[in-house]
């Protein structure tokens, strides 16, 4: 999810009137923690490591997570293409776990990694409106907020469909083409 400060995080209240909505602003740099996570799109399920800093070490603890909290006789774990996640320790690590297969998504694809909306239904629950004073208190309102998610989780129905092709698009100068392939 990439760094998470300790600060205010503003809430969605929205109070009628001639003012715009406004909060004081949180300047104070009381630290931050790296939360990585995995989900499952199947069950809902997911499972979060919290570090102080983002590296192959970090990415190796949700790995032996993963396995833990998703028992299987085979994972397929899709990830994006950050450093720590295809690293020198991690291969070797994975050399370990022949039944663990990795597929990396396309660069600059984002929105084939299901766990980026997952990211925005954790930020919310656990930060929105809240103030945090000391990373603990970060670390319990993260972790408190993945046991809410998983005591109500449900599959993930992916939403977005595939968009129905035109029997016919304009060509230039507003003529007609027929498009060859008809769905």
């Amino acid at each position: 999810m990439g760094p998470v400060a300790v600060k205010t995080y503003p809430g969605a209240v929205w109070q009628p009137g001639l003012c715009r909505a406004t909060f004081d602003p949180d300047y104070d740099r009381r630290g931050k923690v790296w939360v990585h996570g995995a989900f499952e799109p199947a069950t809902g399920q997911a499972e979060i490591v919290i570090s102080e800093r983002r590296d192959s070490v970090s990415h190796l603890a949700l790995i032996e997570k993963v396995i833990e909290k998703f028992p299987s006789e085979k994972w397929l774990l899709i990830e994006d293409n950050l450093s720590t996640h295809h690293g020198r320790d991690v291969k070797t690590a994975l050399l370990a776990w022949p039944e663990i297969g990795v597929q990396f998504i396309p660069k600059y694809a984002c929105w084939l990694n299901l766990i980026e909306p997952w990211w925005k239904q954790l930020k919310s629950l656990a930060l929105k409106g809240r103030r945090f004073e000391t990373r603990e208190e970060l670390t319990d309102a993260l972790k408190n907020a993945v046991c809410w998610w998983n005591a109500h989780k449900h599959p993930y129905h992916w939403k977005k469909q595939p968009q129905k092709q035109p029997l016919y698009t304009l060509g230039p100068y507003g003529s007609i083409i027929e498009n060859m392939s008809k769905t």
